[in-house]
């Protein structure tokens, strides 16, 4: 039996190839395309060439067709959770479990609270939206049109590139950080940060086959690797530390630390459906949901917990303290210190465990790239892939002492923009889809598709309550400083709330002047 997500049909995937007008060959999907783009003979002959390489996933955001799926398998469900737990079990979030006690001043009780709820709720949040890819056949951002309209689902794609090059940028410096301190200071994080960035282009330009092979087996060095970690630093967690801050400072730094667990696994949701179009229609949702979850949950709490353990022993380890001074690679490495070469040895693979976060997300930003435009669709995902690397090297090249500061400021606030795209996606679901159900053929059909209107203006003012409710060292909202007395990050909730509240109204007006 064939398995879903390890092996993609050649003969399609070189057939949907380069289809630049993105018009089906089935007579099911009748959509009406909008004008095609061709490219010139001579680029291509080239594409052509590239494309037939062994195992290069030629398509792109072409609507998989119920027909060429794959046949459902056990191993295939399962390999859906090992996905997320291979690309998450990684040295950049095990870096944002330390933030809550070297950057919110909380203790080791409090933190691991924050971590384990906010990565519950972010994770439902994306296992949500992962039922989405083989009940359609469309990536994630290509379903967004039903939720947002065929316009306004280009904002949420653009911002969805931002957030994965983002990634991409901390999964390099933290990897980066990490061979630099294995190898003594010998070797620069510049040299670090551009072994991440090609192994995760080469992953990342093959496509679904390939990356889904890759991150079948890359959990297993992770996590033997990890567990020596608690085993060698564990007796220096000190999980009696307190919390550094006192009275309503406490509140503020739970719900600022709190949210940005909340962010980080809530960040796959504007590209989960990805990964899933080859599965075959009749997988069950609740399937792809638990698997999701599963694979969400136990690698984001496993690893954070870790991270607040090693963070919690800084105050009392002076070795440790050194480390983190040098950066929060370095912190991990000196957890290894006991272990001398051997230890060495595992933070090197540590550090190259980010790749397996890095890949799904430069996967999913190539295929926005496409999505954004008739010619963006034009140009093959491969080169897409290419690009996107080049730009999270640059960014991580440029910020690679900064990586505190980009946690903080970035991961927070690309929070807020999923959480409320997400909270439209549920309302419209709930509300309205299940008496208008969906007709997956229309994905690129403009005159089918929502115009957008409701959604467009649910998610503007969405941003506006996240404005006025964030907290971050650049800006404070009036909302969030009055909050503990140095102000609390909570415009995830504000948006949300203000989303939750004007979208209905106003998608009844919607449908009730355009039918649609």
């Amino acid at each position: 039996m064939n398995h879903p997500a390890a092996h993609v049909s050649a003969d399609i995937e070189k057939a949907a190839g380069l289809d630049i007008s993105s018009k089906s060959t089935s007579a099911e999907d009748i959509s009406q395309p909008v004008p095609p783009i061709h490219l010139p003979p001579k680029l291509s002959k080239w594409n052509q060439r590239i494309e037939r390489l062994s195992g290069l996933e030629a398509r792109g955001i072409t609507r998989v067709l119920p027909e060429e799926r794959h046949e459902a398998s056990v191993i295939g469900y399962v390999q859906m959770a090992l996905l997320w737990f291979s690309a998450n079990i990684t040295a950049n979030n095990l870096a944002v479990g330390m933030l809550g006690p070297l950057l919110f001043n909380l203790g080791f009780f409090d933190s691991a609270m924050c971590a384990v709820f906010g990565i519950m709720i972010g994770a439902a949040a994306t296992a949500y939206t992962s039922i989405w890819g083989a009940q359609s056949g469309n990536r994630t951002m290509i379903v967004a049109r039903y939720f947002m309209g065929y316009w306004p689902a280009k904002l949420a794609c653009f911002l969805n590139m931002i957030l994965m090059v983002g990634y991409g940028t901390i999964d390099c410096i933290v990897g980066g950080q990490i061979l630099s301190a294995v190898s003594g200071g010998g070797m620069s994080i510049l040299v670090g940060i551009v072994i991440v960035a090609l192994i995760s282009w080469l992953v990342a330009a093959f496509g679904m086959a390939v990356f889904h092979v890759y991150e079948r087996y890359a959990w297993i060095p992770q996590l033997i690797v990890l567990f020596i970690l608690v085993g060698s630093a564990g007796p220096s967690f000190n999980a009696s530390l307190p919390n550094t801050v006192t009275g309503g400072a406490v509140t503020a730094s739970r719900l600022s630390f709190f949210s940005l667990q909340l962010s980080v696994p809530v960040s796959w949701a504007a590209a989960s459906s990805d990964f899933y179009v080859y599965y075959p229609e009749s997988t069950k949702p609740w399937v792809v949901y638990l698997m999701t979850f599963s694979g969400l949950t136990l690698s984001f709490c496993f690893v954070n917990l870790i991270g607040i353990g090693l963070a919690s022993g800084v105050a009392t380890n002076s070795a440790w303290s050194a480390a983190n001074d040098v950066s929060s690679g370095a912190l991990i490495v000196a957890g290894f210190d006991g272990l001398r070469g051997f230890g060495k040895f595992c933070g090197v693979i540590v550090a190259l465990g980010v790749i397996s976060n890095n890949i799904p997300g430069t996967y999913a930003s190539a295929l926005g790239c496409q999505v954004l435009g008739r010619y963006g669709k034009m140009v093959p995902r491969y080169f897409w892939v290419c690009v996107i690397v080049i730009v999270y090297f640059v960014c991580a090249a440029a910020g690679r002492d900064h990586l505190y500061a980009i946690f903080q400021n970035f991961l927070a606030l690309m929070g807020y923009w999923v959480t409320i795209f997400v909270s439209i996606v549920l309302e419209e679901h709930v509300i309205f889809r299940l008496k208008l159900g969906f007709d997956w053929t229309a994905w690129e059909d403009r005159k089918r598709l929502p115009v957008g209107f409701a959604a467009l203006f649910a998610f503007l003012a969405g941003w506006a309550g996240a404005i006025v409710g964030m907290a971050q060292t650049w800006y404070v909202g009036p909302v969030a400083a009055n909050i503990g007395g140095i102000g609390a990050d909570i415009g995830t909730w504000l948006g949300i709330a203000f989303a939750l509240i004007l979208f209905p109204p106003l998608r009844y007006l919607e449908l009730k002047k355009f039918g649609r």
